[in-house]
């Protein structure tokens, strides 16, 4: 029986051949379900220029024994120098169903550099897939698990916290240096005439009828006062913008600058403007068109001309003369 089959596989130019392997890629002591295992030959003594022709295994496998890669070859490096060849050829299979699998033969046909061609067939191998057993008197079916959240720790947040940090100090340098020059500007423009002359400026913007009103009164009063307040903290050095009316007027009693009446009626100007700004009491008329020339009196009176600095080229001539 075996010369029958000998004979059978020489008439069909077919040689049967001995090197199948079959190892698992990731090694286990049985084969599962979904293991990936690689399936080939190696091939020793090939003639160096041979070409080799591999079936394509894609069609033959079915549903449960899945073909992952397709053919791979690789020269396997020898210990001496010769002109022959180590070869190594696998595919990739994973069987998804418990059980005994007989692999289908592995073929390739040789075509030598004399031109002789030779079609050589490996033995089957039988492969024995295994499944992992449950134990159903003790099994319980548990809920899908949800996402698993590690704690945010410090170093995680840190650059973030850093980040707003860095921007909030920027926006409150910013705002800083923005009211800064504002109120720098607006010094500058008031500081290049003569506090009496801001005094009247401003006192000049409230004159007329159109604040008499008794809903604009109250910003009418606090505009003169306040006005009046800064020519006395820039005339007398009073700190007249943080005082109440009554300590003001202490401060200013007495001094030889200011005559008794422009006290009297400066002071009586406070008092109208502070009932009408807090206790809510509507001027007359008369009031009315009496503020602005009461303001306008006790700047006149009390106003000092700067003197000019002398240079000191002509100091330096009259010290000489």
């Amino acid at each position: 029986m075996r010369l029958l089959f000998f004979l059978y596989v020489s008439i069909l130019g077919i040689i049967p051949w001995k090197g199948a392997f079959l190892e698992q890629i990731t090694p286990r002591d049985s084969i599962l379900i979904a293991d990936q295992l690689r399936y080939g030959f190696e091939l020793d003594s090939i003639e160096n220029g041979t070409g080799i022709s591999l079936p394509d295994y894609s069609k033959i496998l079915g549903d449960t024994l899945v073909l992952v890669d397709n053919w791979k070859l690789d020269t396997l490096k020898q210990k001496r120098k010769t002109p022959f060849l180590k070869i190594r050829a696998h595919i990739v299979v994973s069987p998804f169903e418990a059980g005994k699998y007989m692999l289908p033969p592995l073929g390739v046909v040789l075509s030598k550099p004399s031109g002789e061609t030779d079609t050589l067939e490996f033995e089957q191998m039988e492969m024995d897939v295994c499944t992992i057993q449950v134990d159903t008197s003790t099994f319980i079916i548990h809920d899908i698990k949800g996402q698993m959240r590690y704690p945010v720790t410090f170093r995680e947040i840190a650059p973030y916290v850093i980040l707003v940090i860095v921007l909030a100090a920027l926006i409150v340098l910013a705002v800083y240096l923005i009211r800064k020059y504002r109120k720098k500007a607006a010094g500058e423009s008031e500081n290049r005439d003569p506090a009496y002359i801001v005094a009247l400026r401003r006192l000049e913007q409230y004159r007329g009828e159109k604040y008499w009103a008794p809903e604009k009164q109250k910003s009418f009063y606090s505009g003169i006062t306040e006005t009046l307040r800064d020519y006395v903290a820039d005339r007398f050095g009073v700190d007249a913008r943080e005082m109440t009316t009554a300590e003001i007027f202490a401060e200013l009693k007495g001094n030889k600058e200011l005559t008794p009446e422009l006290w009297a009626e400066a002071k009586e100007l406070f008092e109208l403007a502070d009932f009408v700004k807090f206790a809510k009491h509507t001027a007359t008329d008369d009031d009315n068109a009496r503020a602005i020339p009461q303001a306008v009196r006790f700047v006149m009176g009390t106003y000092k001309e700067e003197e000019p600095e002398p240079e000191a080229n002509g100091a330096e001539g009259t010290q000489e003369k």
